[in-house]
């Protein structure tokens, strides 16, 4: 029974056993589909026509099938995976001799398969695949000669034990684990963390999209190539592919894909999931795919999926370019939109002057013209009332706001997007290089779109990231975008995950600004008198209007408020015709002191002290303070921009303001370019001549110094302007000589009078000292060199080397001649700050008008441009008294000196203000 049943089956196997193949042709092979089948391709065509044989005489095992293609999921048989790996590494894009015939009731094609283009002397792919054990040969009927010879090649694998045959291998351990589905996407890409994977391309739908194997753990997947898009099937009404329709270059992208991925090792970095599919970039042997596809006009940018890329983009973004200039393929009717730019227009650095509404700025470039730069590809935030498309465009514009609308602060988060601009680029330098040109619309003029850089970072790419700004959507085929879109994108979609800025879910509050500028009502009762308490208050300027006239937002009160200098007097500025109101020309220099202001405090940090209000109510006066801590009236005055105003007298800031303005008369600057000093009717040549006589009498040998240090009793130490390079030079190699033997502390013992090394506590370097007094581990050292005294702990005190004693000290000190303080410590505070503002680290000319033994020598100062006398001035402004001295030579100096103390004392200045002070001198009052 068993062998009439053998015999039976023999039989018909033999009726269906494929015959003897014929025919023999050559081709590529394209696609393994199992250990026993194989894809062939033409040499010629794009696409060329193809061929699928299964080989003769021999049986693979079957591979897995995934759910839904065509069936129910299978698993591999053992061995299968191996099988068609063993023929895909050896044939995959090989040129192969093949020959192959169809029996009557079959649709397959059998054959046997060598690889090169003679069967005589290729290899036998048929016969390898046997010979390694991997599939199984057919023994029904009457084996044929080729049949036979497979059958012995079998017999000598089972013999040996390989592949299928092995004794040890477990079948269990030759079955993949695949995974078909992926539940979440999304944790696989951050599994794997932007890290290439191997993997080998199974499937190539179109040229921008495949299915692939991660390896080894078998995941299946579908992977939109990221960055790009080919032409690809149009779909009908149902959704399916219409293949009727034949899209352009469609079938030609995917055969360049498949030529060049399908079946090979490469490598996919994962990038970002779209529904059920991944996003990704496939690494090959020869590169970037998509970089090649781009190349070559067979696909286009695309900015959604540019933006998930780690890196990479500009070079998509060349390959696309490259294949538009040359106008391949897809681009063959392609005609650019971009503009021709001169190098002056499309690179340039400058200074950054003023911000816009988050979305442009002012640079003033090198020739002092400042030009208007507009961010590339960005929008600023814009009023929530306006609808917005899909593409970010504004398909209803917001209503009017009424005439005192600021759209600076009641539109959500733009006054964030200005103060991030303004803090991070005014007053510095940055790199512009051109974009593109927006042509004007809706009466608004063109824009030129820079991308603008400071110390290497996109300044646009910081605002979108930090959600501050939206990036521009375009149509795919517009070149009008900044040349680092795709990180403008990138940087976007983060401050989306992040939920950073306008992206936030919270709802978008406007900042509330009480504008003082209109609502004059509540200056005096509300803010007012805080301000006039607080020593300082910070403050932006945000506009300027004149030379000393500003508008200022206190970001403590959140208000607006019109700001005047006070203490001045500045020339008119001219004004534009504005709302039907004609143009006004300026009064002389006011341009130049507006500009002067606008370049030093438009759109900075300032601090101000408010004194009081103008006669309306509607405008602060006060002082300001620069970013540098300059006064901007003294500064103005200075500059001879403006002069000084009868209001000052009574301002502590007086005698600044007077001094500047005593400078720029006698330097003749500005306003005062034609100013001619009055002589004083009264002196005639006989005092002259008697004065000249008295200054040959007192020596006179003024000597450029320079005021280190003032003393609670009106001496203070002076450096010789002269010797300013050895002091610093003597400096350079003590600090040199400690930094490279620094001292072990505790080591010295000070002892009074002492000249040692102490180490300044302000910037812990060392200086020459002498030790004044010692108290316990404490020490009081005078400065030499400078005059300042200081108390330390004697562990920052150390022997001073023997090479930096011998110099003498280089500031000396001096008692301010012909003046006394007055008794009031009130009085004497302000004589000695008046006195230090004066003199204190200025470059003065002293005249020694007494050596007196054992004390500080007497000494006039004197202002090296004005030749106004320090001492005398403190007498003039009833700061200090004239001293009562009998030196005959001294005469008439004392007597200018009482001169001025009387016309004080008549006048109620200062120490005078309630009478004659030394009338508590007379006997009644001792």
């Amino acid at each position: 029974m068993a062998t009439a049943a053998n015999s039976a089956t023999a039989a018909g196997a033999a009726k269906d056993a494929p015959p003897a193949p014929t025919k023999s042709l050559s081709g590529i092979v394209k696609q393994v589909l199992s250990g026993d089948t194989v894809v062939i391709r033409a040499t010629k065509g794009a696409p060329p026509p193809e061929k699928q044989i299964t080989f003769s005489h021999v049986l693979a095992p079957k591979l897995a099938r995934r759910p839904g293609a065509g069936g129910d999921e299978t698993k591999d048989e053992p061995w299968a995976w191996e099988s068609r790996e063993f023929l895909r590494k050896k044939l995959i894009g090989v040129e192969v001799t093949f020959t192959f015939d169809k029996p009557a009731n079959s649709n397959r094609e059998y054959g046997f398969v060598w690889i090169g283009k003679d069967k005589e002397t290729g290899e036998n792919v048929v016969e390898s695949i046997v010979r390694e054990g991997l599939v199984s040969v057919r023994r029904e009927g009457r084996p044929t000669a080729e049949q036979q010879t497979l059958i012995e090649l079998e017999d000598q694998a089972r013999a040996a034990g390989r592949g299928k045959w092995s004794s040890t291998a477990s079948a269990a351990d030759k079955v993949r684990n695949i995974k078909w589905s992926h539940e979440n996407p999304a944790h696989l890409v951050d599994i794997y963390g932007g890290n290439p994977v191997k993997a080998i391309i199974e499937h190539v739908r179109d040229g921008s999209t495949v299915r692939a194997f991660l390896l080894p753990d078998f995941h299946y997947i579908t992977l939109m190539i990221s960055g790009i898009r080919c032409p690809g099937v149009k779909l009908d009404a149902d959704g399916k592919p219409d293949l009727s329709v034949k899209v352009p270059f469609a079938d030609e992208a995917r055969y360049y894909v498949e030529t060049r991925l399908l079946q090979r090792d490469v490598e996919i970095r994962l990038e970002s999931v779209n529904n059920s599919n991944f996003i990704g970039t496939i690494l090959y042997p020869k590169g970037n795919i998509a970089e090649s596809l781009l190349r070559e006009g067979l696909a286009k940018c695309v900015d959604w999926s540019m933006a998930v890329m780690k890196t990479g983009t500009d070079k998509l973004r060349a390959a696309e370019r490259f294949a538009k200039e040359k106008r391949l393929r897809q681009w063959q009717d392609y005609q650019a939109k971009t503009p021709a730019f001169n190098s002056k227009e499309k690179d340039f650095s400058g200074t950054v002057v003023e911000v816009f509404n988050g979305d442009a700025i002012n640079v003033r470039l090198s020739n002092g013209q400042v030009k208007k730069v507009f961010f590339s590809s960005i929008r600023p935030p814009r009023d929530q009332r306006a609808v917005v498309g899909t593409d970010g465009e504004e398909i209803v514009k917001a209503p009017p706001r009424g005439k005192n609308y600021r759209p600076l602060y009641e539109i959500p988060h733009m006054f964030d997007a200005r103060e991030f601009l303004r803090k991070k680029l005014i007053n510095k330098n940055v790199q512009c290089t051109l974009d593109y040109i927006s042509p004007p619309r809706e009466n608004f003029p063109e824009k030129y779109c820079y991308t603008v850089s400071i110390g290497g970072q996109n300044v646009a790419e910081a605002m979108v990231a930090k959600g501050l700004a939206t990036c521009v959507r375009y149509r795919q085929d517009d070149d009008q975008r900044s040349s680092a879109y795709d990180q403008l994108i990138a940087a976007e979609q983060q401050a989306i995950k992040g939920l950073k800025g306008l992206h936030a879910k919270k709802d978008n509050a406007t900042l509330r600004v009480n504008d003082l500028t209109v609502d004059h009502s509540r200056i005096k009762i509300q803010y007012l008198p805080s301000w006039q308490r607080a020593l300082r208050t910070e403050a932006i300027v945000e506009f300027v209007a004149s030379g000393s006239r500003l508008r200022i937002f206190v970001p403590k009160d959140s208000c607006l408020v019109t700001f005047l200098l006070a203490g001045i007097s500045c020339p008119r500025s001219s004004r534009p015709a504005l709302n039907g109101v004609p143009a006004q020309e300026g009064e002389p220099f006011g341009d130049e002191a507006l500009t002067f202001t606008r370049e030093r405090v438009l759109q900075r940090d300032v601090s101000v002290h408010i004194d009081t209000t103008d006669k309306a109510g509607s405008s602060v006066i006060g002082w300001l303070w620069t970013d540098s801590g300059a006064n901007l009236s003294v500064a103005l005055v200075e500059e001879g921009l403006a002069e000084v105003h009868f209001s000052a007298e009574k301002s502590e800031y007086y005698r600044q303001l007077k001094s500047a303005e005593d400078r720029a008369k006698a330097a003749k600057k500005n306003i005062w370019t034609n100013y001619v000093e009055e002589v004083p009717k009264e002196k005639t040549v006989t005092e002259e001549e008697k004065e000249d006589k008295v200054v040959a009498d007192r020596k006179v040998n003024y000597e450029n110094v320079i005021v280190t240090e003032i003393t609670e009793s009106l001496t203070f130490f002076a450096q010789s302007v002269e010797s300013g390079s050895k002091l610093e030079s003597l400096m350079s190699k003590l600090h040199a000589d400690f930094q490279s033997n620094p001292p072990i502390a505790g080591s010295y013992t000070p002892k009074r009078g002492d000249l040692v090394a102490a180490q300044f506590t302000l910037d812990n370097q060392w200086y020459r000292a002498k030790v004044e007094r010692v108290q316990g581990s404490n020490a009081t050292v005078l400065y030499i060199d400078y005059g300042n005294k200081e108390t330390l702990p004697t562990n920052r005190l150390a022997a001073l080397p023997p090479a930096f004693s011998s110099e003498k000290p280089y500031a000396t000190e001096y008692a301010l001649a012909l003046v006394a303080l007055p008794t009031d410590n009130e009085d004497k505070e302000e004589a000695l700050r008046a006195f230090s503002e004066d003199v204190l680290n200025h470059k003065v000319q002293l005249n020694v008008e007494l050596k007196v033994t054992g004390s500080p020598h007497l000494a006039t100062l004197r202002d090296p441009t004005t030749k106004v006398d320090f001492g005398k001035q403190l007498v003039a402004e009833g700061l200090v008294l004239a001293e009562k001295r009998g030196e005959r030579k001294l005469k008439e100096l004392v007597d200018q000196y009482k001169a001025a103390q009387e016309a004080a004392r008549v006048a109620h200045l200062a120490i005078w203000k309630y009478g004659d002070i030394t009338q508590d001198d007379a006997p009644e009052f001792r």
